[in-house]
């Protein structure tokens, strides 16, 4: 009996285990991939801008305040568990807006 027992532990601990993995965190759903890539794209911009001399140190810090944002927003998002395609457009604006205060900033006629 011993034998048949602890088999039948193993495989309803596994089927648990099976359970809890299929949690939405675990699916993707909450799971931003294009968004963190985008936020690695304009980090990566920002700190150009810098060594190139086309941003002051001012504006580099206003950027990475509004990269700050987006990462605090996309964070209380996540927290449910589920990132919501409503969500998901909410993030993409904030970026949009984000790349194009980048731009902006880079190419202003502001002496440096």
């Amino acid at each position: 009996m011993k034998r048949y027992s602890m088999p039948a532990l193993l495989v309803g601990f596994l089927t648990t285990g099976l359970a809890f993995a299929q949690t939405p965190i675990n699916r993707g759903q909450a799971a931003t991939p294009r968004v963190s890539h985008r936020q690695a794209e304009q980090q990566a911009r920002i700190n150009q801008g810098v060594q190139s001399g086309k941003l002051t140190p001012e504006e580099a810090r206003t950027l990475r305040v509004e990269q700050r944002l987006v990462r605090i927003t996309k964070r209380a998002m996540r927290a449910d568990g589920v990132v919501t395609p409503r969500e998901r457009r909410v993030l993409n604006r904030q970026l949009n807006r984000t790349s194009r205060d980048i731009a902006r900033e880079k190419h202003d006629a502001e002496k440096r």
